[in-house]
C-alpha cells in the first residue's frame, strides 16, 4: 500500500475546461501547471486527472485513439514531464485516467482488428464468430466492417470493448505518474456474471506486477463495489452515485413519486443516516486495513450537489466528506460552489452530464479567467449570471466553501486520526433522526444538517476544535443549532 495514500486529498481536473493557456478556448496542460500552486494552497496534495490522450472525442477522451500520445489540444508529453516535474516539487501526486476496458473505434488496434484476415490483433476485441450472429444480451454493432462478425462496444457505439484490456500502465508510469484511476474497471472480461471472478484475476495480476516493479503508486477504481475492487488488488475504491446505494442516500436522494430531496444532507430533515450505514459499515469492516473507500463531492458523471443543495448544505456535505475515512475526491469547482448549469447541448457525449463540466471560474475578468478567446469560441460557456462564484470572490469571503474547506482539509492534513485509515465509530445513529454523532480516534464529529434545532444523548467531555454553526451541552444532551458540524476532541 502506497503510504502516502494515508493522508491523500484529491482534486479532480477535468483538462478541458480548467485553464486554457493559449487563447484557443480549451484548457491544456500548461494551464494546469499555471494553477497547481492553487491546488496546493487549497490543501489538496494529489490529483487526479480526466484524459488527455489522442482521441476523436466522442466521449470527451474515453474513446482512446492512441495511448501513448498526448491530444494535441492539449499540449506535448513534454508538457506533461513538465507538469509532473512541478507538482512534485509541490508535494502533489498525479494520477491518470486509465480506459483498459474500450479503445476508440479509431484506434489502430480497432482498424487492424476489423479487417477480414486474421492477424495479432484479430483477438484484441470481442467479435461474434459470424456476422449472423447477434445475442440479445451483448451491446453489439452489427454488419458494418468486411470482417465476417459483430463486435460488442463497452458502452458508446464508438468505444469497441477490448478483450480484457491491453496494458499500457508501464509507459506512463516510466513517464513519472503516480498512478491511475481505471474506468470501468469491472468492465475487463466481457462474458461474466456475479462477482467479476476473472476480471478479478486480472486486476489481482497488474497489482502484483504494480506492488514489484512501482510499489509506491495507486491503484483507483471506478466500481463501487469496495468489497470485490479492494479484494482484487485495488487501494481505493469510489463511492459513486448509484441507485439505492449509500452515497446517494447521503447526497443525492430524491422520492420518486414526489421529486422531494430525501437525502440525509437536505435541510428539510427527511433523510435516514442508518440506511447509508447498514451499507457502508459492511463495506468499511470487509476492507479495514486492506484499502480505502473514496468519497467525491461530485465528478464528471454526476450533477453538482449544487443541483440541490444551497451553499450551507454544500459546506456542510462537503466538511463532512474530509472528516470521513478513506482517501477524498474534490471535483474541480465544488470548492466554490460552481452550478450545475441547465439546458446546456451535449458536447463530446456529456448529454446530462455537460452542466457539470463548465469551465473554472477563476475571477471577474472575461470568461472568468479560463480562457481569452472569444466567448463563442469556448469549449462549453462559462456560467455569466449575476451571482456566479468566482475562485477571487470566495477567497475574500471568509464564509465560503472554499475558505471552509480549506480549514478543514488543513485541519485533517494535520491530525492522523481523520485521515484514511483512521478510526470509525458510531456513537449517535437513530433511523429517521438527526444529529448524526461519530468518532474518530480522539475526535467525535456531529452533524446536523437539517434546519431544525436537534438533540442527542451525549456522554464525552469535549473541546470544540472547528464548528460550523453551533452546539451546547445540557446536562446528559447535545442540542445542536440548525445547520451544524462540530468536530470534537476528547479531553
Amino acid at each position: 500500500m502506497p503510504n502516502w495514500l494515508k493522508d491523500a486529498v484529491f482534486y479532480e481536473i477535468y483538462p478541458q475546461t480548467f485553464c486554457d493557456s493559449n487563447g484557443d478556448g480549451i484548457g491544456d496542460i500548461p494551464g494546469i501547471i499555471s494553477k497547481l500552486e492553487y491546488v496546493k494552497e487549497l490543501g489538496c496534495n494529489a490529483i487526479w486527472l480526466n484524459p488527455f490522450y489522442d482521441s476523436p472525442f466522442m466521449d470527451a477522451g474515453y474513446d482512446v485513439r492512441d495511448y501513448k500520445k498526448v491530444a494535441e489540444r492539449y499540449g506535448t508529453i513534454d508538457d506533461v514531464r513538465e507538469m509532473l516535474k512541478k507538482a512534485h516539487s509541490l508535494g502533489i501526486r498525479i494520477i491518470f485516467d486509465l480506459v483498459p476496458g474500450h479503445t476508440s473505434d479509431q484506434n489502430e488496434w480497432f482498424l487492424k482488428s476489423k479487417q477480414p484476415g486474421k492477424n495479432e490483433f484479430s483477438g484484441r476485441y470481442i467479435w461474434t464468430d459470424s456476422v449472423w450472429e447477434a445475442p440479445p444480451q451483448y451491446r453489439l454493432l452489427c454488419g458494418i466492417t468486411d470482417r465476417d462478425g459483430n463486435y460488442l462496444v463497452n458502452f458508446f457505439s464508438s468505444q469497441p470493448a477490448l478483450n480484457y484490456g491491453f496494458n499500457i500502465m508501464r509507459f506512463w508510469l516510466d513517464v513519472g505518474c503516480d498512478g491511475f484511476r481505471v474506468d470501468m474497471a469491472d468492465s475487463l472480461v466481457k462474458n461474466e456474471d456475479g462477482e467479476k471472478p476473472e476480471t478479478c484475476k486480472i486486476w489481482k495480476g497488474i497489482r502484483k506486477m504494480m506492488d514489484e516493479e512501482y510499489p509506491d503508486a495507486a491503484l483507483v477504481s471506478e466500481w463501487c463495489n469496495p468489497k470485490v475492487s479492494i479484494g482484487a488488488g485495488f487501494h481505493c475504491d469510489f463511492y459513486l452515485d448509484h441507485d439505492n446505494n449509500g452515497y446517494r442516500i447521503l447526497f443525492r436522494n430524491k422520492d420518486r413519486k414526489t421529486g422531494e430531496t430525501t437525502a440525509v444532507f437536505s435541510k428539510n430533515g427527511k433523510g435516514d443516516i442508518t440506511a447509508f450505514l447498514d451499507e457502508y459499515l459492511s463495506d468499511l469492516n470487509a476492507t479495514k486495513d486492506k484499502g480505502y473507500i473514496s468519497f467525491i463531492t461530485c465528478n464528471h458523471d454526476t450533477p453538482r450537489m449544487t443541483k440541490l443543495f444551497d451553499k450551507t448544505e454544500a459546506k456542510l456535505a462537503y466538511s463532512f466528506i474530509f472528516m470521513m475515512p478513506g482517501v477524498p475526491f474534490l471535483y474541480y469547482g465544488d470548492e466554490i460552489g460552481m452550478k450545475f448549469m441547465e439546458g446546456l447541448t451535449s458536447k463530446e457525449g456529456g448529454f446530462s452530464r455537460t452542466g457539470t463540466r463548465t469551465p473554472m471560474q477563476w475571477d471577474d475578468t472575461a470568461n472568468h479567467g479560463f480562457s481569452s478567446a472569444p466567448a463563442d469560441k469556448l469549449y462549453l460557456p462559462v456560467d455569466t449570471s449575476d451571482d456566479a462564484v468566482t475562485v477571487k470572490a470566495a477567497l475574500e469571503d471568509p464564509d465560503s466553501i472554499l475558505n471552509t474547506l480549506k480549514k478543514v482539509i488543513e485541519i485533517r492534513h494535520a491530525n492522523p486520526d481523520l485521515q484514511s485509515d483512521g478510526e470509525f465509530e458510531v456513537i449517535y445513529a437513530v433511523k429517521e433522526k438527526y444529529p448524526f454523532i461519530f468518532k474518530r480516534g480522539e475526535f467525535i464529529i456531529a452533524v446536523n444538517p437539517t434546519n431544525q434545532e436537534q438533540s442527542a444523548p451525549f456522554a464525552f467531555d469535549c473541546d470544540t476544535v472547528y464548528e460550523l454553526g453551533s452546539h451546547e451541552q445540557k446536562g446528559s444532551y447535545m442540542v445542536m443549532s440548525a445547520q451544524t458540524l462540530s468536530l470534537l476532541k476528547i479531553k
